[in-house]
């Protein structure tokens, strides 16, 4: 008998690097992943929908279903990518204001194990709230990938500069070591 894939959720929020999401998806599906995209509501002027909709085979997702609607099947894991300043501080304070946070609210406290790759520039990762809010997390055993050798902040308008080496395979081998 076939053993089901393990289902992961990929959190895209609104940044440069989100038009290139389906590079996770060919990844995470190459290594016999089912892949659900959920994309916070500013993310949908980011990503191409019905491209990614055609790649995993499910609708992408960005806010709560109705009743009548199917359910997506339960995260084994999730990815956070790219996730942006505000998505970082919001989720290290439990604020649950959009389906995605609602999703990463919820996850530490049911096991799901959860990576977090940003992508922000240096100015925002600067700040006191964000370095506060990624230790947080670290703290509550979420991996942030940000620093040397991981995600490093680009100067303020250069994120373009950052597309071709963002580390969408680091996210997937951190997940897999997490899960």
């Amino acid at each position: 008998m076939t053993q089901p894939s393990k289902v992961l959720y990929v959190i895209v929020c609104a940044a440069d690097a989100a038009g290139h999401v389906g590079r996770l998806v060919t990844l995470a599906q190459d290594e016999g992943w089912t892949v659900q995209i959920i994309a916070t509501p500013s993310a949908l002027d980011f990503i191409d929908v019905a491209a990614l909709e055609k790649q995993t085979g499910r609708p992408v997702r960005s806010q709560y279903r109705k009743p009548d609607e199917p359910r997506s099947p339960r995260a084994d894991a999730i990815i956070v990518a790219p996730a942006t300043y505000n998505t970082i501080n919001k989720f290290a304070q439990g604020i649950a204001d959009t389906y995605a946070l609602g999703l990463l609210a919820e996850a530490p406290g049911l096991g799901i194990p959860v990576v977090v790759l940003p992508f922000v520039n240096s100015a925002f990762a600067a700040r006191a709230p964000f370095r506060r809010s990624v230790e947080s997390l670290r703290a509550e055993g979420i991996p942030v990938l940000l620093g040397p050798g991981q995600f490093e902040p680009h100067t303020a308008g250069t994120g373009g500069e950052k597309l071709e080496t963002y580390p969408w395979a680091l996210a997937l081998k951190e997940i897999k070591r997490n899960g």
